[in-house]
């Protein structure tokens, strides 16, 4: 018995020794054959330098910067002569770059399978390097390489838009060779959105090199493919300006200027940050800063803010009402200063309480009624009313190309029960016919849907102009609407920039161009329905304010640009908002964004003419017509 166990014993180390010699023999072979070729072939890639971006003027936004990165052959241990040599050569001009230093970044991306050669420094300028560059090229064992640092020259101004690159990580690395080999990717912004257009492609050389890394011979090169180009239809003068003007305001929010055909000439979102901090790492000082900052100074407000429309979705709630049951707005609607639902007592008022008599569509644009809107979308009903201003480009992406961008919500009954799990409300129908209870859009979607309102089509906002050279024409699709119906919308946005009545008059009466426009106040804190004495907006916390809204474009006559602003806590929009957008006109004015202003003028006196018949009107002082009341 003993003699048999012996036996097996036997036969099982034999075993184990022909499995690991077939191992060592065949399964290895591969791998220890390209090792050994690497030992006489070293393929090195070449690395593709990342696309600038350019405004409109060819301003640069975003550049590199020249430098050099230092690597270190793999496979050095710990107090190496050839590793030592590296740090106290960089320590003579770097002092923050000691051996210890050096050593502790080697070790960390050290490993017996990484036979490449090791960056222990990412980045040191031109200039700095100079000095150590011609020590450091004496050692095979160092390599020096060329290097581009991403540089943002207008940093804050053009944060949002732009974005910033930064170290990839894993993940990033594993989708997409260039990114492994160059080890930054675009993070945010156009960065991210056009990061496969910006870094270009690898090249890449194979040396014959000895044993020391000397290379003996070149055997085969192919140069990277780079410089493949942005250029924005941003102006940075005028993205300056918002910017600027937001923080003299002391003011929060977001202002785009859109051309009608969806060219973003601008877009602020303020505050925001310098994307400068995250090129190398950001600290994480820096960050906690950013988040912990009650202003959002990180969040993209543009694509990613969300906030409630308010009166701003008047237009397009009217054009819902009619696409959902032709021929509603022309009738007109009483308005007492509330309404009540079935035998509820619960009163829904209008801001104006003791309302606004008889209302008609053009009159509920230009004072905002809003007993006018309950009453239709009673009629109507939610599932209509959301299904259409989806359409009209509300509550859906807008396809900018800006990455990560959110929905926002128009809600219907599903939305609610998916959400809630509770059934919809009449009361819900109600407030959501004013902007206000679920009602969430982001304020490029506003910009959007008025450039809708203003010439019948949806287009797609487009902040990059040229693509290594190529246009990138923003697309559009046209949504036909009642004509009676749109013209009277637009002539009550007409109004609500220029006759007395109108919300927005006191800022945007007076401009060198006609404006068309709409104002909006979007309530953060919840005020019951049944208060008969509102409370003003100075009056609450900060932080309870309600958002203020101005939507417009102009010229009114011939619509070629889109002015949309939103004042985060601002109160009313005709008050903050109205302003901010006045001024921007008038910088495009200035500017020459405009037709000549004899040319334009006539044409919006032509026109005022025209809209002014069937209503009392005369011609005030400044030339233009007014409604007499």
């Amino acid at each position: 018995m003993r003699y048999q166990f012996i036996i097996l014993i036997f036969i099982a180390v034999w075993a184990v020794m022909m499995i690991r010699l077939y191992h060592v023999s065949i399964k290895s072979n591969y791998y220890y054959e390209e090792l050994a070729k690497e030992n006489i072939e070293r393929k090195e890639y070449l690395k593709p330098v990342r696309g600038e971006i350019t405004d409109v003027h060819g301003k640069l936004l975003a550049m590199n910067q020249i430098g050099f990165s230092v690597s270190v052959m793999p496979h050095l241990k710990e107090g190496d002569k050839r590793l030592e040599a590296v740090g106290e050569v960089l320590a003579e001009t770097f002092p923050d770059l000691n051996t210890t230093v050096l050593y502790k970044v080697y070790r960390k991306q050290s490993s017996p399978y990484n036979h490449k050669f090791i960056k222990v420094v990412d980045f040191i300028p031109y200039a700095d390097m100079m000095g150590a560059y011609a020590k450091l090229s004496l050692y095979p064992e160092i390599k020096i390489e060329a290097e581009t640092k991403r540089y943002y020259p207008y940093g804050k101004y053009v944060a949002h838009l732009v974005g910033y690159t930064g170290r990839s990580n894993q993940k990033e690395n594993e989708a997409d060779e260039v990114v492994d080999v160059v080890g930054k990717v675009g993070k945010s912004g156009l960065e991210r959105y056009y990061n496969k257009v910006l870094q270009g492609e690898l090249g890449y050389v194979i040396n014959k090199v000895t044993a020391t890394n000397r290379t003996i011979e070149v055997l085969e090169k192919v140069l990277p493919k780079d410089n493949k180009n942005l250029t924005l239809n941003i102006d940075i003068d005028l993205q300056q300006m918002i910017y600027q003007e937001f923080a003299d305001m002391k003011e929060t929010g977001v202002a785009i200027v859109m051309r009608t055909t969806g060219e973003i000439v601008a877009a602020v979102s303020y505050p925001a940050y310098d994307p400068n901090l995250f090129v190398g790492g950001i600290s994480s000082k820096d960050w906690r800063a950013l988040q912990e900052d009650l202003a959002h100074p990180f969040t993209n407000k543009i694509t990613h803010g969300t906030y409630p429309p308010g009166s701003t979705i008047k237009m397009g709630m009217a054009l819902a009402f009619d696409k959902a049951i032709p021929g509603i707005l022309g009738q007109s609607e009483y308005c007492n200063g509330f309404i009540t639902i079935g035998k509820s007592k619960h009163k829904f008022r209008c801001w104006k309480h003791y309302g606004h008599g008889d209302v008609h569509l053009r009159k509920a644009i230009r004072e905002s009624c809003d007993v006018f809107f309950y009453k239709k979308s009673l009629k109507v009903g939610i599932d209509d009313m959301a299904k259409n201003l989806h359409a009209f480009g509300l509550g859906v992406k807008t396809g900018v190309d800006l990455p990560r961008e959110y929905n926002g919500v128009i809600p219907d009954k599903a939305w609610k029960m998916r959400r809630f799990k509770q059934p919809w409300y009449k009361g819900e129908t109600v407030i959501a016919s004013i902007g206000q209870g679920y009602d969430s859009v982001t304020p490029l979607q506003v910009a959007r849907y008025t450039a809708l309102i203003a010439t019948g089509n949806l287009v797609t906002p487009r902040v990059a102009k040229l693509v290594d050279g190529n246009v990138t024409r923003p697309t559009s699709k046209p949504i036909r609407f009642d004509p009676v119906s749109i013209t009277e919308i637009r002539k009550g946005m007409y109004d609500v920039c220029n006759t007395r009545k109108g919300t927005a008059y006191k800022a945007m009466h007076d401009l060198p161009v006609v404006v068309a426009g709409k104002t909006g106040t979007s309530q953060v804190t919840s005020i019951p329905q049944s208060t008969i004495k509102r409370l003003k907006e100075s009056e609450l916390e900060y932080f309870h304010r309600s958002h203020a809204w101005i939507t417009t474009y102009a010229p009114y006559n011939d619509p070629q640009y889109v002015v949309t602003v939103l004042v985060e806590h601002g109160g009313h929009g005709g008050s903050t908002s109205g302003p901010m957008a006045a001024m921007i006109y008038k910088w495009l004015y200035a500017h020459n964004y405009f037709k000549e202003r004899e040319a334009a003028s006539q044409n919006s006196l032509n026109e005022a003419e025209q809209i002014s018949k069937g209503g009392s009107y005369k011609k005030g002082g400044d030339g233009r017509y007014m409604e007499t009341f």
